[in-house]
């Protein structure tokens, strides 16, 4: 037995019209750009992504308009530039706020309470995930790892860091957001729209002054490794797993900077303490 079209849910509609293209002035300021970027690639198509930034800079998304453009100008088919532009989430495919607000939900924050963050700013804007507020000003979504796990839980603005984050802290700063107040990262740079955000990431410096100067970095915690590859930790502070620790030993007290935990501490081992030797390992069943 067979199935109609309309019973299997397909639509037989007339096809796709060709996308509109950009009006004339449009075209040719981003054609100028365009070249500027294309010209840092040996291979023309290598491009592809820092221009998707590009036409996504100019409309807030990447529309069927900005595809054509990427394939026009390298000479590529649109079903190509579709392909890469569906498969990173960086690009937006629909209409999306001044502010991407991002909330980690990866495991180290979602156990610190990134889960919470997200569930109480989509009641408290009144959006799902990758939804945006009737104002045009936020969008919220759930991301993945930011590789700042040491500031968990952490929330991201036009990939800006908010760091350790709570579900008050999180609404406060979405009110500040929509109400047009300033709003000051954790670390790096000012804020600035998503268009901007986007032209910056294809590659064009942002001339805000202060704007390249300022930094941020991993935190301590993250460096540990790093720093003892390098030789250049001090001692570390010894966390005794047992109870009456000895009172002579040489224990180094960190600094708040040096936000030191358990886990970075030597431990002492069976092997290493002659108190509680290993002995010879046991056969199954003794």
């Amino acid at each position: 037995m067979t199935t109609s079209s309309s019973e299997r849910g397909v639509s037989l509609g007339m096809p796709e019209l060709p996308a509109p293209a950009y009006p004339d002035d449009v075209r040719a300021r981003l054609e100028t750009d365009a070249r500027e970027i294309i010209a840092r690639y040996p291979d023309s198509r290598s491009a592809l992504l820092p221009l998707l930034h590009l036409v996504q800079s100019e409309e807030g998304h990447v529309t069927r308009t900005g595809m054509q453009f990427c394939a026009d100008v390298l000479g590529l088919t649109t079903a190509e530039v579709t392909a890469v532009a569906t498969f990173y989430t960086m690009y937006r495919r629909r209409p999306s706020g001044d502010y991407q607000v991002g909330v980690c939900t990866n495991t180290l924050c979602a156990v610190m309470g990134g889960d919470a963050i997200f569930q109480e700013l989509q009641e408290h804007l009144g959006v799902g995930n990758g939804e945006t507020t009737d104002d045009g000003k936020v969008t919220l979504e759930h991301i993945e790892c930011n590789a700042a796990c040491d500031f968990a839980p952490v929330v991201m603005v036009n990939w800006e860091f908010f760091d350790n984050q709570t579900p008050a802290s999180a609404k406060r700063m979405v009110d500040d957001l929509r109400a047009g107040r300033p709003v000051e990262p954790t670390r790096g740079a000012p804020l600035c729209s998503f268009k901007e955000t986007a032209r910056i990431l294809a590659g064009f410096p942002d001339e805000r002054p202060g704007a390249v100067e300022a930094t941020g970095g991993a935190g301590p915690a993250s460096l540990v490794g790093l720093r003892l590859a390098r030789g250049e930790a001090g001692p570390a502070r010894v966390v005794h797993p047992r109870e009456g620790a000895p009172e002579d030993r040489d224990v180094h007290e960190p600094s708040p900077s040096e936000h030191l935990s358990s886990h970075d501490a030597p431990q002492d081992t069976s092997a290493s303490d002659p108190a509680h030797p290993a002995g010879p390992a046991a056969e199954e069943g003794e």
